[in-house]
């Protein structure tokens, strides 16, 4: 009698392990990571192969868990009211109840699942061989569970297939870095470069661009020693020419070009042939997006394009630098104006100038104004305001004070920002 009872023990006590591995083994290959085990299978690892190859069929996986998972417990269950009611009589029932739960709570399910959690890709690599075993056994029985489960799904008017479980990848990503900042295991410069790199299929050359107004362009018909003077002046290595009227982009001229033209002739500024330098503008459009003319600059090995609209009107001129500057932030060099476009003050406020992007006054500040509607600052003010505003003027949106500080013609050059949270944003 006494060693039916310990052998009825010890295989509840192997079922209860059997349900801890089952517990342990959902958890760390649901939370394992899959760019770790892609790696490792790249490395020739046969563990994470069988890792990647059990995640590509998530769903027979689960299956066959909660298969094993069940037949374990329930049988466990099972056994312990028998022993139980042999020990104790009917009242056995209630005490079978209580132990089975706390012992299945505690030891098939809280202790595994908390240590696979905690260790996720030792894990997940430790049980993939048994797994892949266990999976293959139970293949009919889950093909059959599966077949059952979507027929019932389809009758309730739910398609799986049509069902979209999989957000885009690089949402994944995206969301991967934030989660990771919010934690403080990547720095903020980090998540703005990596984010960088995700938008540029969403943004087009307007977001970039440099507007025509911004825009230094030399008249062709000049005489050459203005020309040279106008050039060696300017910060910027490539040039726009037009001809008649300033729209009329004739050609870019390089630095360098005129340097080597200057340095062959005995002629100085007089003796060089503007004309002869210049190269053919390249001309593309405003909706292109940032992705697209990276990939073109590198195809065309150039670093200049001319911004375009729909009607062949200039809009602006985008470089390779200013795409480059949407992953790495702003890049300076030593003929650059230093002057700031961003200045802090004590009482918390930013004078910041007009001209300024939303999208790089979010990512230097933080804040999360909306970049969907304006792309400068003095963009989003116009368009909440519905009006031009005047030197003074204060307004409040978004949770933040907007106050005029000075403008030119229509163009709002400076203003200061201040968060407001004791004002409504409906004001």
């Amino acid at each position: 009698m006494v060693s039916s009872f310990l052998i009825l023990g010890l295989i509840i006590l192997v079922l209860i392990l059997l349900s801890g591995f089952f517990s342990g083994s959902e958890t760390a290959l649901t939370a394992t990571s899959r760019a770790r085990m892609y790696q490792l299978a790249k490395d020739n690892d046969k563990r994470a192969q069988w890792v990647n190859s059990l995640l590509e069929h998530h769903e027979r996986l689960l299956s066959a868990i909660l298969l094993g998972n069940n037949l374990v417990n329930i049988m466990a269950s099972a056994l312990a009211t028998s022993l139980f009611l042999k020990l104790f009589g009917d009242t056995g029932v209630v005490y079978a109840t209580l132990v089975m739960t706390c012992v299945v709570v505690i030891f098939a399910e809280v202790l595994p699942k908390t240590y696979a959690i905690l260790n996720p890709d030792n894990t997940a690599l430790r049980v993939a061989g048994i797994m892949r075993f266990i999976v293959w056994i139970f293949a009919p029985f889950t093909l059959a569970l599966n077949f059952i489960a979507r027929g019932i799904m389809r009758l309730l008017g739910f398609n799986a297939e049509d069902a979209d479980s999989m957000r885009p990848a690089h949402e994944e990503i995206r969301g991967a870095i934030d989660m990771h900042h919010s934690t403080d295991a990547v720095t903020k410069g980090d998540r703005d470069m990596l984010g960088g790199i995700l938008d540029l299929k969403d943004l087009t050359l307007e977001d970039v661009m440099v507007h025509r107004k911004g825009m230094m362009m030399i008249n062709i018909g000049l005489k050459p020693e203005e020309i040279v003077r106008q050039v060696l002046e300017s910060p910027h290595t490539r040039i726009p020419f037009w001809e008649n009227e300033i729209e009329n982009i004739i050609g870019i001229l390089h630095a360098k070009d005129l340097l080597r033209a200057l340095a062959a002739t005995p002629d100085g500024a007089r003796g060089v042939e503007i004309r002869a330098l210049i190269s053919p503008p390249w001309f593309v459009p405003e909706t292109t997006s940032l992705a697209e003319q990276l990939n073109a600059f590198r195809a065309r090995k150039a670093h200049f394009a001319l911004v375009v609209d729909e009607y062949g009107g200039l809009m602006g001129l985008v470089t390779l630098e200013d795409i480059l500057e949407e992953i790495v932030g702003q890049i300076d060099d030593e003929h650059d104006n230093k002057e700031k476009i961003l200045i802090p003050a004590a009482d918390g406020s930013l004078l910041i100038d007009g001209s300024m992007t939303m999208r790089d006054l979010n990512r230097e500040t933080g804040w999360d104004l909306p970049d969907d509607e304006a792309i400068t600052i003095a963009g989003l003010v116009i368009h909440e305001a519905r009006a031009i505003p005047k030197p003074g003027q204060v307004f409040v949106f978004y949770g933040f004070r907007f106050r005029i500080i000075s403008r030119q013609r229509n163009q709002i050059t400076q203003l200061e920002i201040k968060p407001d949270k004791t004002v409504s944003d409906e004001t």
